[in-house]
């Protein structure tokens, strides 16, 4: 309920008000059953305006501990991530990718739309990164069609490392959907994953018009960040002291 309040009544009114987002390809997404939603990942305002642009409710998957905190926040993080769509990691798995294939599961059994970003972090230049094979799993697993989604603008709306930036009006593309039934059983060949993965990839480039770098984005960043570092520390050209003279005798 709380999610219908906040895109019908309190936050989608006035994020439709102010930034006008644009949608093109919504007939893609089919009115009832389930499916997965892959897109691009540009900033942290994406899960609004994507969500925004359709009538059916998306769910994404975070971390347990935004549903898990003591306390009054805790209640009221709670409240929110779970009333914005998103539900916490399945945690009764081995690991965190494990725990959020088997949450994403449990959606797209219930019939309902999945959202998934498969650079798994935002990107930090606005290029396409590499995506993870998770996407592809999940979509042999449970034989549900995957639409390719391109957000646009919304990394001059929120830039990487702020909280606002510029007034734009944000696009969101969604592609034809990938059927990947002919993999079925396939699920554990992780030459068929990689495969899947970038075709779904290909799409999201396709829609986006983003240069793709075959690199995932956790490496770039990191490289990128090590790089900034290393400049800073270099010494600035002719601020090397010259060595003194020794005085005449």
């Amino acid at each position: 309920m709380f999610y219908w309040f906040l895109k019908w009544i309190a936050l989608g009114p006035f994020l439709r008000l102010i930034f006008r987002p644009v949608v093109e390809g919504a007939e893609n997404v089919p009115d009832t059953g389930p499916a997965i939603l892959a897109s691009n990942h540009l900033s942290y305002s994406d899960w609004m305006f994507m969500p925004l642009t359709l009538p059916r409710r998306v769910t994404f998957v975070a971390k347990a501990e935004y549903f898990t905190s003591p306390g009054i926040k805790g209640w009221f993080q709670k409240l929110f991530f779970s009333g914005s769509g998103q539900v916490p990691i399945d945690r009764a798995s081995g690991s965190a990718a494990e725990g959020a294939l088997s949450s994403a599961r449990k959606i797209l059994e219930e019939g309902d739309l999945f959202g998934i970003y498969p650079e798994g972090t935002r990107s930090h230049d606005g290029r396409l990164y590499r995506g993870k094979t998770g996407v592809a799993r999940l979509a042999l697993e449970t034989q549900v069609p995957v639409i390719p989604v391109a957000v646009v603008g919304t990394d001059v709306v929120a830039p990487p490392g702020k909280t606002f930036g510029r007034l734009t009006r944000p696009l969101v593309r969604f592609g034809k959907p990938l059927d990947f039934s002919r993999y079925e059983g396939m699920e554990n060949d992780r030459y068929i994953l990689r495969s899947v993965t970038d075709e779904i990839m290909y799409e999201i480039m396709r829609l986006s018009g983003q240069e793709y770098v075959d690199q995932y984005a956790s490496k770039a960043k990191e490289l990128a960040a090590k790089a900034k570092k290393d400049a800073t520390e270099l010494p600035v050209a002719g601020a090397e002291q010259k060595p003194q003279q020794k005085k005449a005798s």
